[in-house]
């Protein structure tokens, strides 16, 4: 598998992660299950295969860090604050579900930001 393959695959396994934390939190149980095949309801199962959809297309899969440092939006504005309201509540939940994941987000994320601060230097 190449990098750019690879890289797509771990950010589609986190926000599959991420979705299903903010789904069991704010979405009664008599919402998921029957139809989704991840225990979704509709609505966050829509949003998963949207957000796949996304990453798979992304023609910055090779260099960028996370969508949301990305110059290029490629959400439908809709989708992108369905996303942010997922993160928000999801993010923290994280260090508690999968602690290796969150740390390494956190790593990369401090690691990028010196990269871009010393090239704008």
């Amino acid at each position: 598998m190449s990098k750019p393959d690879a890289k797509r695959e771990k950010e589609k396994r986190i926000i599959e992660l991420m979705i299903n934390l903010y789904c069991s939190g704010n979405h009664r149980k008599e919402q998921r299950g029957d139809k989704s095949r991840q225990g979704l309801c509709n609505e966050c199962d829509d949003l998963l295969m949207y957000a796949k959809e996304r990453i798979d297309k992304c023609p910055f899969a090779e260099t960028k860090t996370f969508c949301s440092s990305c110059k290029v939006h490629c959400y439908k504005s809709q989708m992108r604050e369905q996303i942010r309201r997922v993160m928000k509540y999801a993010g923290p939940r994280m260090m508690l579900y999968h602690p290796i994941l969150a740390v390494k987000h956190v790593a990369d994320t401090i690691k990028n930001k010196r990269r871009g601060k010393m090239l704008n230097d």
